[in-house]
């Protein structure tokens, strides 16, 4: 078994395509290509977090989608997901923010970027979609949306390869350009 992170799949989100510049003719290529990439990588038995914005147009197209899907999916809400989208069975949990230990790193997931999490300063590393891969990320921090991992779902080894080329974690540079402005 493993465990995999994504985010901002948009299925049935025609205006993702052009808005992400992404590379499909249509919002049905874009659902199949999605589909079909998960399931390249994810098994049945394996756990997924998806942090937010799955599907565009509510529960209906989600709860359809999501019967296409492997995986035992834990899902984390995004500023794009309809308030029933949260409560589809087919979630093993419904959260706004949540915190694991895997493979003995704290991670914090949330929808957003978190500029200061729990247990940061200690190596808990934040994983967050809703940026589409618009800031990057530091050692502790990372978009695992679709946008970023060539629209699939990525392990933690994948997101820890990343982080060890990214710039180190520093929080008070943000403060200082908040307070600069």
């Amino acid at each position: 078994m493993q465990t995999f992170f994504t985010a901002d799949s948009h299925f049935d989100h025609s205006a993702i395509i052009r808005l992400c510049e992404r590379p499909f003719c249509s919002v049905d290529e874009m659902n199949a290509a999605l589909v079909k990439n998960w399931n390249a990588v994810v098994q049945p038995d394996d756990r997924v977090f998806h942090l937010g914005d799955f599907c565009f147009k509510g529960s209906k197209p989600a709860a359809r989608i999501l019967e296409q899907l492997s995986g035992r999916i834990t899902f984390i809400r995004g500023n794009h997901d309809s308030a029933n989208t949260g409560k589809l069975e087919r979630w093993e949990g419904c959260h706004d923010l949540l915190e694991l230990k895997l493979d003995g790193v704290k991670i914090v997931l949330c929808h957003y970027p978190l500029l200061e999490w729990p247990g940061a300063w200690r190596g808990a590393l934040h994983l967050h979609g809703h940026t589409h891969g618009r800031i990057g990320p530091n050692a502790r921090r990372c978009d695992v949306g679709v946008d970023v991992w060539n629209y699939r779902p990525v392990t933690l080894r994948q997101i820890q390869e990343r982080l060890e080329l990214a710039p180190p974690y520093d929080p008070t540079d943000a403060h200082d350009q908040v307070a600069a402005k």
